[in-house]
């Protein structure tokens, strides 16, 4: 390559503008998908909303559209992360892109034979929220593949970008085709655009390699992914942020359609102009985003934008003008992308590529769940009182709990490095066992002195062992040798046990030097291997490690 080519790339993996991930062509290319299918779900969901609105007058039923749309991703979006980690995630999303356009032409050939219902919709509603479900996992965990790691908050709010600049565009497409032509054409537009996105699907060309351990099950995966999440301070800190800030946004975005309808002249039109000033508030917002997150601690951007949040949501409670509803929404647009904005690439910058799909799906089971319950509860509120109160009531909460939860589970400031440590020497056995749990033992020598710092440090190691799969740890100290403790740790197989290596962070190496510097004497601690033999009773068959 001549030197100004290589200067060219060295510029490019520079720049660290907000548009730097469209110099990536995969990137470019998959963000185009990203940005129809996020076109698609919009249209979508203005259609149905209004043709709710159309059915009944009900409260609870124009909420219920939001439910039924989020729901799924709140109850598959594990089983979809797992999946998404452990098959071609090509082949994944590209059936996700095709199950979304078998329902669109059900959706529109139900309001074509005039048979919708409000219980069919929102049960088709449901369907298409599958998959939402099956596809958000997928989309969130390849990401950081597209592009380099400096450049992931950038590719992350063009993500956003996407999904608002739908915002804005579905609406007006939506709205425009439901005045001309009806509901139907915008449902089976949908189906159409996306299998346009599946055909551009085809043309990634991506390798795909498979486990040399072979491919996880679906309960393993499963459970995997929930334990490294639950043994994370940091990402279970990030789920309890997101799901307070939807739980209390999306009063919000259940009741427009109601709001738009108590502003002097509210129609399908006005409720259209609301929802595409928030996205272009939201878009707008992207570029202050790097400037921001250098002069702001992530905590303060999450709070700051709750509370922007909730004064915009306290304002449309009250308002009857479109000439104030659209700064207003606009200003909320701009405070929902910095907030989940912030936290996305909190969670993504946390997560090491082998579990990402399914730490990515608990952050989207996080904001649906929250999403569907908060729709059904507000939208119940609004019911018992009325929408002014309803959305007075979350602006104030949603304030209050965001704050309350910065105080109860504080920020440390500090993330794991999840960057993997390389290939790591595999254990040698003379016959390697074909089932049973694997119990390992490591045996170190610790200064009693020492003990309570070293009982300390090994809770940050049952942390790691539990994260990278392992089914139990305990720590047990010897009573006639003060100092001699020996670590337990269990796995659920020998291929198990053996995946924990192919697992090992900069983190967890540098937490094993950290362990190292309290054992005494020049050889390293004893480690043995055991298997639990299912035919005796308690019975044990040892290996010895090398």
């Amino acid at each position: 390559m001549p030197d100004s080519d290589h200067a060219k790339a060295a510029a490019a993996d520079d720049d660290l503008g907000p548009l730097a991930p469209f110099r990536h062509g995969v990137f470019t290319m998959l963000w185009s998908t990203w940005l129809v299918a996020n076109l698609c779900m919009w249209m979508n969901d203005v259609a149905a909303a209004w043709l709710m609105t159309t059915l009944t007058s009900k409260p609870i039923w124009v909420a219920l559209v939001q439910t039924a749309a989020t729901l799924p991703v709140f109850l598959l979006g594990l089983p979809s992360g797992a999946l998404a980690d452990i098959l071609n995630r090509k082949h994944f999303l590209f059936f996700t892109q095709v199950w979304v356009a078998v329902v669109g032409a059900l959706l529109a050939l139900a309001v074509f034979m005039k048979v919708v219902t409000p219980p069919l919709l929102l049960m088709l509603l449901f369907m298409n929220g599958v998959g939402l479900a099956l596809r958000w996992p997928v989309f969130s965990a390849i990401v950081p593949d597209l592009v380099p790691r400096a450049k992931l908050p950038a590719a992350l709010a063009l993500n956003g970008v996407s999904m608002n600049a739908s915002r804005i565009l579905g609406p007006l497409i939506a709205g425009s085709i439901i005045a001309s032509l009806g509901s139907a054409w915008v449902f089976l537009l949908n189906a159409v655009l996306s299998v346009g996105a599946a055909v551009v699907i085809t043309r990634w060309q991506r390798e795909h390699k498979p486990d040399p351990l072979g491919r996880e099950s679906l309960r393993g995966a499963m459970r995997v992914g929930l334990q490294y999440v639950a043994q994370s301070y940091h990402l279970k800190g990030v789920l309890i942020r997101i799901a307070i800030f939807f739980f209390h946004s999306t009063a919000l975005m259940a009741l427009l359609p109601l709001v738009a309808r108590q502003i002097e002249g509210g129609d399908a039109g006005t409720f259209t102009v609301l929802l595409a000033a928030m996205g272009a508030g939201a878009i707008a917002s992207t570029f202050a985003l790097p400037r921001l997150r250098q002069a702001w601690s992530r905590d303060k951007l999450v709070l700051g934008s709750a509370v922007t949040q909730a004064l915009t949501m306290a304002v449309m409670a009250v308002n009857t003008s479109l000439w104030l509803g659209v700064p207003a929404m606009a200003i909320g647009g701009a405070a929902w992308l910095t907030a989940a904005n912030s936290l996305s690439v909190s969670a993504q910058m946390s997560l090491p590529d082998w579990v990402r799909a399914r730490g990515m799906s608990m952050y989207q089971m996080a904001i649906m769940g929250a999403a569907a319950s908060g729709a059904a509860v507000w939208g119940q509120v609004a019911t018992w009182t009325s929408v002014p109160w309803a959305l007075a009531l979350g602006a104030v909460s949603g304030s209050a709990a965001m704050a309350l939860s910065m105080w109860w589970w504080p920020d440390r400031g500090v993330i794991d490095d999840p960057t993997p440590a390389g290939p790591m020497a595999r254990p040698e056995v003379t016959t390697p066992p074909g089932s049973g749990h694997v119990v390992v033992t490591v045996e170190y020598l610790i200064d009693p002195a020492n003990a309570p710092a070293f009982r300390a440090l090994m809770e940050e190691s049952r942390r790691s062992r539990l994260r990278q799969g392992a089914v139990a740890w305990e720590l047990l100290s010897d009573i006639n040798e003060p100092g001699r403790f020996v670590e337990v740790i269990e796995d659920d197989s020998w291929i198990d046990h053996l995946r924990r290596f192919e697992r090992v962070s900069a983190s967890d190496v540098a937490l094993r030097e950290r362990k190292m510097a309290y054992h005494l004497g020049e050889e390293p601690p004893v480690v043995r291997r055991a298997v639990r033999e299912s035919t005796v009773r308690g019975g044990r068959k040892v290996f010895e490690s090398n």
